[in-house]
């Protein structure tokens, strides 16, 4: 009976074998590995669609299921022209074989970011084939034909140590009905050696140096534990695009080498965790954006912008779309802020009365005594802007790879509304270090841009937005 399900158990393995995926190793980095099947691959077009893998380190805690996992699988559609992924299906599972969660995911397509885990998928799944169907298929049924020669050898190997089977200690023997293990028993055999080196008599002196034995590597296996208690289940953000995205769990230390993003791990919520500088943006009261209402009507003092054309240098930092252009400022009260960098947000950071609009530019000032202004411009869907499509056609291709045109010239005049009339209040700044102490100029008269300009900017941030801050009881004025 014992021969008959030892055999039934490894006759199986070339079928389960034949059919499970082949992984292989692309990248390898801290705390995790990044894993391909390469017989998954189905190229149609310029498209492939591939099954890939994140194997972790240490277990993290499913949002939703509250149980722990260590792999995430994922079946996800590259485009290799335009850069692009979409994720079908996502699977948590806490070891090899043990599924968590699976789920179907209905996103759409989404860039890739440079550096991040799917781009490095994206560079293996794009590369042209070195050998096509057959040949992998030729290769695989050797590997499945190797495997079952193998499995039927160890078989006989079994059976005829079940016929002649070894003498062994009864505190040894396995329980009646249970099947012995053909793996060997690592922990019983490092017990039995230190048991065999308190037992031995010191050997006599003078003996020559014993020879050099190397140890067993290792075998490679998973164990479930986790550097804090579990955390309790909290509702995980519906999350879309991207495959190889990772439910983090909440103590602050696991946020340690994250960084800040407007989603995930790394969102608003977590800045003040990611990093001790980042504080005020939990603890801060005047912080930004807000909903601009309430605010008392008085007559303000024109801004004068100093603006003028210029070339200019764009970059895609990972957050947005940045552009730095020559000499450039504004004057208010007696003190003149020089232009940094403006950059785009989709939709809106600031409310008006309830209103978001569909994008802003935030152009950033800082004067000599070290404090920032910012000019918001408020941009809403309408008929194509001039000044957007200059700084779009000239859109950096690679994250952190700035373009400098050396003949194309921009005016932000242009992209002022035709009523200079704003809103002010004191604020912050809204990214992390989330610092205070910003004067904030939000011109009340939007600016249109076309839906396709809008959609651009989508497909590279769907949503950069800091959520609405507290007003907190700050005064608020609005020209008249």
């Amino acid at each position: 009976m014992r021969l008959l399900m030892i055999a039934s158990l490894l006759v199986a393995l070339p079928f389960g074998a034949t059919a499970a995926p082949t992984w292989q190793t692309i990248s390898s980095e801290p705390g995790k590995r990044i894993e391909l099947d390469r017989t998954s691959l189905k190229r149609e077009g310029n498209t492939v669609q591939a099954q890939g893998r994140v194997v972790l380190e240490k277990e993290l805690v499913d949002g939703r299921s509250g149980a722990p996992y260590r792999v995430i699988e994922a079946v996800t559609r590259y485009d290799c022209t335009t850069r692009s992924a979409n994720t079908i299906k996502r699977i948590f599972k806490k070891n090899e074989t043990d599924v968590v969660r699976e789920e179907d995911i209905k996103g759409a397509d989404l860039p890739v970011r440079t550096g991040t885990l799917d781009d490095k998928v994206l560079r293996e799944v794009c590369r042209p084939p070195k050998e096509g169907a057959a040949e992998i298929a030729q290769k695989a049924n050797e590997a499945a034909g190797q495997l079952k020669a193998a499995n039927e050898a160890m078989l006989k190997k079994e059976m005829a140590k079940a016929e002649k089977p070894e003498a062994v200690k009864a505190a040894d023997a396995p329980k009646e009905g249970a099947i012995p293990s053909i793996k060997p028993n690592l922990k019983a055999a490092m017990e039995s050696a230190k048991e065999s080196a308190k037992e031995a008599p010191p050997p006599p002196a003078p003996t020559p140096a014993p020879a050099k034995v190397a140890a067993p590597k290792p075998a490679t296996v998973f164990v479930h534990t986790s550097q804090a208690p579990a955390p309790k289940p909290k509702k995980t953000p519906k999350s879309e695009g991207y495959m190889l995205e990772l439910a983090h769990v909440e103590p602050a230390k696991q946020h340690a080498h994250i960084h800040w993003d407007y989603e995930g791990a790394g969102g608003p919520e977590n800045w003040s965790k990611l990093d001790p500088k980042n504080k005020v943006c939990a603890i801060g009261e005047r912080q930004s954006p807000i909903d601009i209402k309430d605010g008392i009507k008085v007559d303000l003092e024109p801004i004068k912008f100093n603006y003028r054309p210029s070339t200019f240098r764009i970059v895609d930092n990972g957050h947005t779309v940045q552009v730095e252009i020559g000499e450039s400022s504004i004057s208010l009260t007696g003190k003149t802020y020089e232009l940094v960098q403006f950059h785009f947000h989709r939709p809106s950071e600031e409310k008006v009365n309830g209103q978001r609009f569909d994008m802003v530019a935030h152009l950033v000032h800082k004067a000599d005594d070290g404090q920032l202004a910012v000019v918001a411009v408020l941009l809403e869907r309408g008929t194509e802007n001039a000044f957007i499509q200059t700084l779009w056609n000239n859109m950096p291709l690679e994250k952190n790879l700035p373009v400098a045109p050396p003949t194309a010239m921009i005016d932000l005049n242009t992209l002022l509304p035709a009523a200079r009339n704003y809103y002010t209040y004191m604020g912050s700044l809204t990214t992390p270090p989330c610092s205070e102490g910003v004067l904030w100029l939000v011109m009340k008269q939007p600016v249109q841009v076309s839906p396709d300009q809008i959609n651009i900017f989508s497909r590279l941030y769907k949503n950069n937005a800091r959520p609405i801050q507290p007003a907190a009881g700050r005064l608020i004025k609005e020209g008249r």
